[in-house]
């Protein structure tokens, strides 16, 4: 009888170490559609006034799309699988904290962009969203370059905002 039973409980464990618990890791293109192998990404528009963030986060999606779906990068819309085009409405810096003096020591960066998403091969919309937005504070610490330390938390939100719309695309389907 014991022996019986333990070969019983043998076979449920090996059965269940063969079934699939159904795990995925994010972010790996699973949803990607398969057509899409070249996108075009043109320039994203920019609005806001601020000097290179059209720049800043065009780069960052390119290699967010790179990474992330293995597409490569067609520079001519008319051999491309896929179109992502983007426009930068409103760039916005805040201060949300001061320091003893009075002096503004945390901002936050808000960035608004519309963003569409088009399968060139079927002719339809895959993503689109009017109002893609990204916040993220940063500190000026006391004593260091306000243009310094802004330049380099746009460089931070551009890549974080990119990975966000990617993540959306991607996963999003």
């Amino acid at each position: 009888m014991m022996k019986n039973w333990s070969r019983y409980i043998g076979f449920v464990v090996i059965i269940l170490s063969l079934v699939a618990c159904g795990y995925h890791l994010r972010g790996k293109g699973t949803f990607w559609p398969p057509q899409i192998k070249k996108v075009c990404v043109p320039v994203f528009k920019n609005l806001s006034g601020r000097y290179e963030l059209d720049l800043k986060l065009t780069r960052s999606v390119i290699n967010e799309l790179v990474s992330r779906t293995g597409a490569v990068i067609e520079p001519d819309r008319e051999k491309a699988d896929g179109l992502l085009s983007g426009e930068i409405t409103a760039f916005k810096v805040e201060p949300i904290a001061v320091s003893e003096t009075g002096a503004a020591r945390r901002y936050k960066i808000t960035i608004s962009t519309k963003v569409v998403f088009t399968d060139l091969v079927n002719q339809r919309v895959i993503f689109s969203s009017d109002n893609f937005n990204y916040v993220e504070d940063y500190e000026v610490p006391e004593g260091v370059d306000f243009e310094t330390v802004e330049t380099q938390a746009i460089d931070r939100v551009a890549e974080k905002y990119a990975r966000q719309l990617v993540v959306n695309l991607v996963e999003g389907f």
